[in-house]
Parts: structure tokens; sequence; C-alpha cells
């Protein structure tokens, strides 16, 4: 999975996590909050299924690197983090 990408600042995209290489066998997440420290980029929208979430991001700053963080909470109980890196680039 590629955790770094790169987004004009235009730019409406969505980015998925593929959470299946991680779930054991029966294990479904059942819960998703994506979430974004820095200011200057926008969470439009979320969702998520029994393996993966997807996020949708706009805007950002020109230059600036930004963290989305992925927190998934499983049928099991299990709870974990994974984050992307978006570098703003004008395209």
């Amino acid at each position: 999975m590629t955790n770094k990408y790169i987004k004009d600042p235009q730019a409406v995209l969505d980015y998925k996590i593929d959470w299946s290489a991680w779930l054991p066998t029966g294990d479904t997440i059942i819960d998703s909050v994506f979430a974004c420290l820095s200011d200057g980029l926008t969470i439009t929208d979320s969702s998520f299924d029994s393996t993966s979430a997807t996020v949708w991001l706009s805007g950002g700053t020109v230059g600036e690197k930004y963290v989305v963080t992925d927190h998934v909470t499983t049928a099991a109980g299990r709870q974990d983090d994974r984050s992307i890196t978006i570098t703003i680039k004008d395209l």
C-alpha cells in the first residue's frame, strides 16, 4: 500500500486504505474515523466497508505536507491506526 500522495490544491480526490492484510480471518471493520490535525486540508467525506476505508480530501496549501490518519475498530474489538501523507503541489 502506498502511503504518500501528491495532490493539487484545487483537486477533490478520494484515498483508500486497504485493511484486508491486517484483518484476521472473520473479523471486519465496524467503524472508521479519519482525522487531519493540520489546518488547510479538508476532509469532505469518508466511508468504509468490511475491509477498507476511504477518505475524500480537498484544499491544502502548496508546499505543505499533511498527515491524514484513519482509526478503525473491528467487530472483534481490535483498534489500529494507519496514516497517509499528502503533499500539495500545483499540477
